[in-house]
């Protein structure tokens, strides 16, 4: 197996998007969990085609060269205010050139979602309102299913 820098790797891809590619990857990192889990879920997506809008999943890379997938919270006069499903932060100031991607469609569980199905558009327009809840809804969810397991 052969081990690809991650820079690297999505410099390949975001490169391919401004080209008109849709593409895709598997995801790495915690901060989308629930919607979507590290190394389980894929990603699909291609240069945006229109104005991007409250829970929209997006591609960016941060002013220090890291490239990031969340979810708009906000859309301000500046630019875009940001969040990972798992976050409680905002990452505000986000700025439109720094994105590059809009997710179209997510591989969630084997099972391909997009605009319609109950899941993406609970989490694109339920979960961005929960945001202050989101500690405790998480942790919640985490012992209910340490629960149930343990009566399995």
């Amino acid at each position: 197996m052969k081990i690809v820098d991650t820079r690297e790797y999505v410099s390949m891809l975001r490169e391919l998007t401004e080209q008109g590619h849709e593409v895709n990857m598997i995801i790495s990192g915690s901060s989308m969990t629930p919607f979507l889990i590290h190394q389980r879920d894929v990603i699909f997506f291609r240069k945006p085609d229109r104005k991007l809008k409250k829970g929209d999943m997006v591609f960016y890379q941060r002013d220090n060269g890291q490239f990031v997938m969340h979810r708009i919270c906000k859309v301000t006069q500046d630019g875009y205010d940001i969040i990972g499903d798992a976050q409680t932060e905002i990452e505000h100031g986000v700025r439109p050139d720094q994105i590059f991607a809009l997710i179209t469609k997510v591989k969630r569980k084997g099972k391909l979602l997009s605009h319609g199905d109950f899941w993406w558009e609970f989490f694109e327009h339920i979960w961005p309102n929960l945001i202050p809840f989101r500690y405790l809804l998480v942790r919640s969810y985490g012992r209910l299913k340490r629960l149930l397991l343990r009566k399995q």
